[in-house]
């Protein structure tokens, strides 16, 4: 077992996270079921949002009992302390606690601080002296934002996208938080879908001791292979660094990493999907991507207007309705 702990903080886990985004798609008994066998594997950090509909109140459903024994992390993304307490009060009512472990601004354009007119760095704050949550942390897809929030010292935490396909400037972020001993939590570890070994990811990200991956899980079959990693921790080996070596040949570049920070399309185009429809053509079963439903979504990237909020709101400078042009064309010519 491999244990991770988050910079000052002293939250100290498996390395190992919970990612409960995906639980929104399940019912209320599936999610319990997965949420209890996670942690009586030995999962005890759960990161979850109010964004993610109702996540929040499936944790509190499956695990308030076991609440001192576990860290929850749960994040806003209010734009003005008003919009802070709201969630925070709701996120606290719905887990079924007095208090979260981790509290994160949800993605914020900017860095958040005392004195920049928001209020919420000071409503975050008076939550702490209220003991409402115990510590502050920022999530974000944004290289400046994450610099400059880790360079401000308000931080305890960060979370940022991290995988075996990250990017020199994405490292530097990594290994800055751990020169200012923030805590560093990988989301997107196996980057939207697209690397299918989990076992290669997790001993890419075991090479970094202060980094705590989430894994999102939805299914029973996932949830064991990653509590197989709590038991028996992956290790880098010669045949999962060639194979890592071969997938940032394939991978790396100018590829859509599936955030969805690019919705809502105006003319409805489904572009985390259909922005990389030429990789998951090749990397997944094609069948369910050529089915009838697939090609009329696909069709709709016909009904661009090219207003450009897709390209304007990319954290990775995609020029996506280029990207959606590109994998059209070869959709069509894999159809045929």
């Amino acid at each position: 077992m491999s244990k991770v702990t988050l910079g000052k903080t002293g939250i100290t886990v498996d390395k190992n996270g919970f990612g409960a985004l995906p639980i929104q798609r399940v019912t209320f008994d599936e999610a319990k079921k997965l949420l209890r066998k996670a942690y009586e594997g030995g999962i005890t950090f759960f990161d979850t949002a109010r964004s993610y509909t109702d996540s929040e109140e499936k944790i509190g459903y499956s695990l308030s009992d076991v609440r001192s024994h576990l860290y929850l992390a749960s994040k806003t993304p209010a734009k003005n302390a008003e919009g802070f307490w709201k969630d925070l009060e709701t996120g606290l009512k719905l887990m079924k606690t007095d208090y979260i472990d981790l509290y994160q601004f949800h993605n914020p354009d900017f860095c958040p601080k005392p004195g920049d007119g928001t209020g919420l760095y000071e409503a975050a704050l008076e939550a702490k002296k209220q003991g409402k949550i115990r510590f502050i942390g920022i999530t974000n897809h944004r290289l400046h934002v994450a610099k400059e929030a880790i360079i401000s010292g308000l931080y305890d935490t960060l979370q940022f996208p991290f995988c075996y396909l990250a990017t020199e400037k994405d490292l530097e972020i990594v290994n800055l938080c751990k020169e200012r001993e923030i805590g560093f939590i990988a989301m997107k570890a196996l980057s939207g879908g697209l690397i299918t070994n989990a076992r290669a990811a997790a001993a890419f990200l075991g090479q970094y001791d202060h980094v705590l991956p989430i894994w999102g899980v939805q299914r029973e079959c996932e949830l064991d292979e990653f509590l197989q990693f709590v038991k028996e921790p992956p290790v880098m080996d010669e045949e999962i660094a060639a194979l890592i070596a071969k997938e940032k040949q394939e991978l790396s570049g100018n590829f859509c990493r599936g955030c969805g920070y690019c919705l809502p399309c105006p003319a409805q185009i489904e572009i985390p999907m259909s922005a990389r429809m030429s990789l998951l053509l090749r990397r997944m079963p094609s069948a369910p991507y050529l089915a009838e439903e697939w090609q009329a979504k696909m069709e709709r990237i016909e009904n661009c207007i090219h207003c450009n909020h897709c390209s304007d709101h990319c954290p990775y400078g995609l020029d996506t309705p280029a990207l959606l042009r590109e994998n059209l064309e070869d959709y069509r010519t894999f159809l045929k």
